[in-house]
């Protein structure tokens, strides 16, 4: 199998963390060329016309988050204008946010925050995953509390290094596969991801 060329977009740096380690686990020698988007949601969906011309040449990985769209296959056709995805293209939406997946990871998750956690079983199900991290760091060593976290007008609220610690926590300690036994979308993903390198790594 020759080295296989991957683009990837995403929403924000914490979402980008969480393809480039899905990408890591893969077999071949899948390397990222391009690191795209982090500019939120609806640049992704802007630009699904450039994202499909690259799948043309490499593998192309597009991960949002689902939020609070009520259907997932409306969501998911809206966004591909109910065309099917190109061949090198992964198009993927997290239930209901990244951070479903960042808490399916129950042994990391607990590096993280505390042994103590009550973590959920079925993150994939919870309505504001965000959220429920955000509460959860509550339990965290001050310092990463504080960088997860702060309160505006009592309501919780991701603190500036969010994204920092939670990338590099992702980076090193966060696991695809202990975290796609708990999250059905996740495991979708990692599997659809695996197929497409494979076919496309070929030569």
């Amino acid at each position: 199998m020759a080295m296989t060329p991957v683009a990837i977009a995403t929403e924000d740096q914490l979402s980008e963390a969480i393809v480039l380690r899905l990408i890591a686990e893969v077999p071949g020698e899948p390397r990222v060329m391009h690191r795209l988007g982090k500019r939120g949601s609806g640049y992704l969906s802007s630009k699904m016309d450039s994202w499909r011309q690259m799948a043309e040449h490499q593998v192309m990985v597009v991960l949002t988050d689902l939020d609070r769209a009520n259907c997932l296959v409306e969501f998911r056709d809206k966004w591909l204008a109910n065309q099917p995805p190109p061949p090198g293209m992964l198009f993927r939406v997290a239930v209901r946010e990244v951070e479903s997946w960042v808490l399916a990871d129950h042994v990391a998750m607990r590096e993280l925050i505390g042994a103590k956690s009550v973590l959920p079983a079925k993150p994939d199900e919870l309505a504001e995953p965000k959220q429920v991290l955000l509460r959860l760091a509550n339990g965290a060593h001050k310092t990463v509390r504080e960088e997860l976290r702060k309160t505006i007008d009592g309501n919780l609220s991701q603190g500036l290094g969010y994204n920092a610690r939670l990338s590099a926590w992702v980076a090193s300690s966060w696991s695809p596969q202990r975290a796609a036994e708990r999250s059905p979308s996740l495991a979708r993903a990692r599997d659809r991801l695996r197929e497409i390198v494979s076919v496309f790594g070929v030569t």
